[in-house]
């Protein structure tokens, strides 16, 4: 029986992604390719589905919603431009929310969520950081993963204010854009080869300690 991986991006697209939009587009897309490659490697025990959200101040929509891995496309600078501010906490309650109504009668599945911004929280009006916390840990306390990763901040600060301890800061430029991509890439293939061999004891904890070592 394949076990369903729900894989949420939730990806800020606000006006100071634009320094670093191309590399921003090649990294989701190679994150999507990851996706495909492990649907690839374990069709016969993972579904991966993908929903995905870019933000801004005035736009918070899901781009895709629980959707085949194999019905997404390619992002583009058509289809991926930064503008405004960053509403980071609306939109991570947003996607958070919906998927956890959407799952509340379905069993044996994982949740990863990621999510990247390149600066700190500074629009949102119906979140803050303690009841996305609040909402973090009830989740994580049902088995999900959350990841965060982060530009320009204090990450370990920010990421513990909304209780996620799996979490890597990048440099916002090209270079370190790829990098902190090619470094998540290297953790989700990990994590999908532990559900794949029933190693998933510590997936919440150690996401990306391989990639801690390795800066």
């Amino acid at each position: 029986m394949k076990i369903q991986i729900y894989n949420l991006l939730i990806l800020d697209k606000s006006g100071s992604m634009v320094s670093i939009k191309e590399a921003t587009i090649a990294g989701y897309n190679e994150t999507v390719q990851t996706i495909k490659k492990a649907q690839q490697d374990y069709e016969d025990s993972q579904e991966h589905l993908f929903s995905f959200m870019a933000f801004c101040g005035c736009e918070k929509n899901l781009i895709y919603d629980k959707t085949p891995i194999d019905m997404v496309q390619i992002l583009t600078a058509t289809t991926y431009r930064p503008c405004c501010n960053t509403p980071l906490y609306d939109a991570m309650g947003f996607c958070i929310t919906k998927l956890r109504a959407d799952l509340k009668n379905k069993k044996d599945y994982k949740v990863l969520v990621t999510v990247i911004t390149d600066g700190y929280e500074n629009a949102s009006k119906e979140y803050n950081a303690n009841s996305i916390g609040k909402l973090v840990e009830e989740l994580k306390g049902e088995g999900w993963t959350f990841t965060y990763i982060g530009a320009n901040q204090d990450v370990e600060k920010v990421a513990a204010e909304i209780s996620i301890n799996n979490f890597i800061s990048y440099t916002a430029n090209a270079q370190g854009t790829r990098t902190m991509f090619e470094h998540d890439s290297k953790s989700r293939e990990r994590y999908f080869s532990r559900i794949a061999n029933n190693n998933d004891a510590d997936l919440q904890e150690d996401y990306f300690i391989e990639e801690k070592k390795d800066k």
